[in-house]
């Protein structure tokens, strides 16, 4: 006879003391550090809770394009009108890429979607021409390999600009000069000793150079390597098992810009040293070094000029103020701290730097930018522009520091996931004529009508053929104008419901003249089940769908156990069991049957 199998009670409350001791140990080391760097905020629009998504978006009948919806958290009228150029990413982003918006917040261009990646999305000018600048190639390790495109106002793709002498250049800088030239930054791996970093002898590094080339010829003009002028001992990166393989060098320096003054002087951003680095731009000697614990200035505000860390995006403005953004911070479990915009005074001679203006992230963003980021001076109105790189927002700040706009294009509960993000996002003029034609739908008893990148277009004109010749010889008469209402316009159609009509749609800009012209469409009768989607269904987003279908099941699952719960009331009164509790009893006694059989 077979002994039953003895328990141990102490088994189950050492098994249950672990697992407890590990979820507990999880919650007070993972989950509430966690809660607090995302400082998860209530009170909060719909838009930044995130239950319209991480990322949402307008979807367009005209076009298959999608852009982000813009939140603006503040707005004032003193806000430049300016154009806004940024390039969205991160896995939450649905269509990455290049896009433009007007001071609406309504979006003017956007590139159409690539496999490739594309980021550092600006408008420069170069000899005298204006052109949009971006780079494209293959994201890797924090760097990419690729290179830089030069559009014209037509959105073609001008020229090409790519490193000289190297395989392929990184996505942080492409900054055109006044001499017609291009700073690139470029990362290679390298062999190095990391002995006194506690790495091996025999390691490899991500070295930083960057190169200035002459655009027309593509010649090379000047190159300075990082690591022949900088001690890697001077880097505030972690190895975190790096170093060992060429296949994961350690990244000692991070350059992430570059600029140039009027003596032809380098201005280096390195994101992991903390510091801004003044370039000889004839001997490549190192002049100076702001920040880091190479620094060389003396802080004439109580450490706040030189305290700066992982920083982005520094340019000089006047031959002795520089602007720069201050992440603060790394990573993710880094003390949490709000990042800033900086404008410094630089004594060079004396080597005193002075805080001039600080522009601290807002409070309604409630949080600091760990990656990424960039800060301007708008010319027109001494305000300062500000991107917030790893946060899905951009604020346009007064000189005095005050908030005049803030804009979300991803939910800000959620920006430390960087689920969403853009490199750098500036303001710029543009005047952008594609060459493409203005794209029309028709839609139930209107016509939806966009034209992606016409900066000049005022009103829409519906021209309707005059029945006459058909092919290249039809001729059109103009039937109704309306204002053109943002990226798309929804122009209601008039004329007899019951036939069908041919006509296109034209461009207008202010002065009446015509830009372009659609396609010829034609308008046929339509049936009720047409009119009824056309109307109701096809304004519709994927997320109010989306919603409306949950609510109906919700709805439909709450009526479900109304109804049963009234049968199983009236089979009580009428002493009858509920259905359930009868093939429960059914199926226990035939149960009980079974084992004393």
């Amino acid at each position: 006879m077979l002994r039953p199998h003895s328990r141990r009670p102490w088994t189950g409350f050492i098994t249950g003391f672990f697992v407890l001791s590990t979820l507990l140990a999880a919650i007070i080391f993972l989950g509430i550090p966690s809660l607090q760097r995302l400082r998860l905020r209530i009170g909060v629009s719909l838009f930044d809770s995130g239950v319209l998504g991480l990322y949402p978006v307008h979807e367009y009948v005209s076009t298959d394009l999608v852009s982000p919806k813009l939140e603006q958290v503040a707005w004032d009228p003193r806000c430049s009108n300016d154009l806004i150029f940024l390039s969205a990413r991160g896995d939450a982003v649905e269509q990455p890429g290049p896009m433009i918006f007007n001071a609406q917040g309504e979006l003017v261009w956007k590139l159409p979607p690539t496999s490739e990646r594309l980021d550092n999305f600006q408008v420069q000018e170069y000899r005298g021409e204006t052109f949009l600048t971006y780079w494209h190639g293959v994201g890797e390790n924090g760097h990419g390999r690729g290179s830089w495109i030069m559009m014209d106002s037509t959105y073609t793709p001008r020229l090409e600009v790519r490193a000289v002498g190297m395989a392929e250049g990184d996505m942080h800088e492409f900054r055109i000069t006044p001499n017609n030239t291009a700073l690139i930054i470029v990362y290679t791996t390298q062999p190095a000793d990391l002995s006194d970093l506690g790495g091996p002898q025999q390691g490899y590094i991500h070295d930083c150079l960057f190169q200035e080339i002459d655009i027309a010829t593509g010649e090379l003009i000047f190159e300075w390597r990082m690591s022949e002028h900088v001690p890697l001992a001077s880097s505030y990166e972690a190895l975190l098992g790096n170093g060992w393989s060429p296949a994961h060098p350690y990244d000692v320096f991070h350059m992430n810009s570059v600029d140039k003054d009027e003596a032809g002087n380098y201005l280096i951003s390195a994101r992991h040293t903390h510091s801004i680095t003044s370039v000889d731009g004839r001997t490549g000697a190192v002049l100076w070094t702001l920040g880091g614990a190479l620094n060389e200035f003396a802080d004439a505000s109580n450490g706040s000029a030189t305290d700066f860390a992982w920083q982005h995006h520094a340019r000089w403005q006047d031959s002795q103020t520089i602007t720069l953004l201050d992440n603060g911070a790394k990573w993710f479990f880094d003390e949490p701290t709000a990042s800033r915009g900086l404008v410094l005074e630089l004594d060079v001679p004396n080597r005193i730097a002075t805080v001039k203006a600080t522009y601290q992230t807002p409070t309604e963003q409630a949080t600091g930018t760990l990656s990424q980021g960039s800060m301007q001076l708008l010319p027109d109105t001494g305000n300062v522009f500000i991107g917030w790189g790893h946060c899905a927002a951009f604020t346009e700040f007064a000189p005095d520091g005050e908030v005049l706009c803030d804009t979300h294009f991803g939910a800000g509960n959620w920006f430390q996931l960087g689920r969403v993000m853009s490199y750098r996002t500036t303001r710029g003029r543009w005047v952008g004529r594609p060459r493409t034609r203005p794209d029309a739908v028709v839609r139930g008893s209107s016509v939806y009508v966009s034209w992606n990148g016409a900066t000049e277009v005022a009103r829409w004109q519906v021209q309707r053929w005059d029945g006459r010749n058909m092919g290249p010889q039809m001729a059109f008469t103009p039937e109704q104008t309306v204002p053109r209402d943002g990226f798309e316009t929804e122009i209601p159609l008039s004329g007899k419901a019951g036939t069908a009509v041919y006509f296109r749609v034209a461009a207008l800009d202010a002065q009446g003249q015509v830009l372009g012209v659609s396609q010829v469409l034609g308008q046929q009768p339509q049936g009720w089940g047409e009119r009824f989607a056309s109307r109701y269904l096809d304004p519709m987003s994927s997320e109010v769908e989306t919603t409306l279908v949950l609510v109906g099941g919700c709805l439909s699952w709450c009526v479900f156990l109304l109804w049963r719960w009234i049968v199983n009331r009236r089979w009580q009164r009428r002493g009858y069991k509920p259905l359930s509790l009868e093939m429960s009893d059914r199926y226990s006694t035939d149960d009980s049957q079974a084992v004393l059989g």
